[in-house]
């Protein structure tokens, strides 16, 4: 299995695993060419980062990051945007080795925190999460469509 960055010619596969994550997300709806432009807005993005996880030369695991800027942190932070490892791959350690990766660049990017958000009712992210260093925080999140939607 090789983690890397993703590549343009991704996307396709990309979108697919995106199907699966958002089928056990309560608060998301599949839309391949919604999450397309999506993936090929970060992809084209210098302020993003998708790392793939690939194997037998097939995408079967992604992890993508966003920075922001923390008034808190003062300074840059990363938010964690999608997380997905194929369900018939899980359980070898494809997620750790992507967490890690993103944790990589952020630390090459000057990022000094990582966030992410996850269904709270996905227990087996959520102990994943847990396991792997992650922290729960006291936040909850809210959201607010524009008209622009």
């Amino acid at each position: 299995m090789i983690i890397r960055e993703a590549t343009e010619l991704d996307i396709e596969q990309m979108a697919i695993l995106l199907e699966e994550l958002f089928s056990i997300e309560q608060d998301f709806n599949f839309n391949k060419s919604k999450q397309r432009n999506g993936l090929e807005m970060m992809w084209r993005n210098g302020s993003c980062c998708i790392m793939v996880a690939e194997l037998n030369n097939e995408i079967v695991g992604m992890c993508s990051i966003q920075i922001l800027i923390s008034s808190e942190e003062g300074g840059k932070a990363g938010l964690v945007e999608d997380m997905v490892v194929r369900k018939d791959c899980r359980g070898q350690k494809i997620g750790t080795r992507l967490l890690s990766a993103i944790q990589n660049w952020a630390r090459e990017n000057g990022i000094t925190r990582l966030q992410l958000l996850t269904d709270k009712n996905n227990w087996q992210a959520i102990d994943f999460y847990s396991k792997t260093g992650w922290e729960k925080t006291q936040l909850i999140c809210f959201r607010k469509y524009t008209e622009n939607r």
